[in-house]
């Protein structure tokens, strides 16, 4: 798995096979407009540590659990998203 940010238009960390599942997954789930994002990969160790910083449905910080179980599944996902669009 590769891990991918987006800065514009709304923030994303996305967990995907390769860039073109990072910018569908993005569009499915974060923005429609999947055109002329700034999109960009990061390491494992960069999306664990940004991906440590979020928090759950109920605000509270994710576990450490949850973040490694989330960093080394194989499922392709959001790991995280701009405040503004939960």
């Amino acid at each position: 798995m590769k891990f991918y940010e987006v800065h514009d238009p709304y923030y994303a960390l996305i967990k995907a096979d390769n860039k073109e599942d990072a910018i569908r997954i993005y569009t499915d789930n974060v923005a429609d407009d999947g055109d002329n994002l700034g999109i960009s990969e990061v390491t494992e160790t960069y999306a664990a540590v940004r991906h440590s910083r979020t928090y759950d449905e109920d605000g509270k910080p994710l576990s450490v659990k949850e973040v490694l179980e989330d960093i080394t599944n194989d499922n392709e996902m959001v790991l995280g998203r701009d405040g503004n669009l939960i």
